[in-house]
């Protein structure tokens, strides 16, 4: 079963987000037993070649989701021309951004993709295999992280070919004027808007969190795709609480 099509079920995903193009990151990750990998193109210092050896130290052991630096054509067929299992699109706001977001994912007749020679095609050898069964087989994730796109969500889940929502409560909050305050109610009951709206639809819904407690009740509620902490925050953590138990 494709990730895509786990996601369409609704089965629980849980991924961490990786920022470091260490290829052992990725395996160490993998045999973890993580779902998926939350991989960082819009903040993180990674370009497309590290991206493609972060997928192909995942192999098939774990399914990569490329969250791209825009919800942009170019950026788009880059990433899918690697073969993730997946594309994250930030900052999509409104239900023309999520039909451009389909559009530039899908090949013809679905949306306009162009064709190109990649990874994904095996650089040739699966060209029109890959042409015929991408379209089905690639997730296509929009991030809902402003305000703006919690007032238009609605039109946003409406848009045929767009398989599951992720919220990003820390840009909500600076949407809002009070970043990093994701505790604060007019970003809770922003967050809680977006989830009745993806449940009133069917649609799958995520959320990045650094809280396991926060993880554990977005689960409770129905949330299935999950992304909690960071490559980086962890090795900060397990650091910390290392020389604070060596010092005790």
């Amino acid at each position: 079963m494709s990730f895509r099509q786990k996601l369409i079920d609704g089965q629980l995903l849980w991924g961490t987000l990786v920022s470091l193009s260490a290829p052992e990151i990725t395996e160490i990750l993998a045999d973890s037993g993580f779902d998926w990998l939350f991989i960082d193109m819009e903040h993180a210092a990674l370009d497309v070649a590290d991206v493609q050896r972060i997928l192909q130290a995942g192999g098939q052991n774990i399914a990569g989701i490329i969250r791209l630096p825009a919800n942009d054509p170019i950026w788009i067929k880059k990433a899918l021309d690697i073969d993730p299992a997946g594309i994250m699109l930030p900052l999509v706001n409104s239900g023309e951004d999520a039909r451009n977001a389909v559009k530039w994912s899908k090949y013809p007749p679905q949306g306009t993709r162009s064709v190109g020679v990649g990874r994904v095609h095996r650089y040739g050898a699966a060209l029109q295999q890959v042409i015929e069964t991408a379209n089905e087989n690639t997730a296509v994730v929009v991030q809902v992280e402003h305000i703006q796109a919690v007032q238009n969500i609605d039109d946003i889940v409406a848009v045929e070919g767009v398989d599951a929502v992720l919220i990003g409560p820390y840009d909500l909050s600076a949407s809002l004027g009070i970043p990093g305050q994701v505790s604060d109610p007019r970003v809770t009951d922003a967050i809680e808007k977006v989830r009745l709206a993806c449940q009133k639809k069917k649609m799958p819904i995520g959320i990045f969190t650094a809280s396991i407690p926060f993880a554990r009740e977005c689960a409770a509620k129905g949330f299935s795709l999950i992304a909690v902490s960071t490559d980086t925050l962890m090795l900060v953590e397990a650091s910390r609480n290392l020389l604070k138990d060596l010092k005790e």
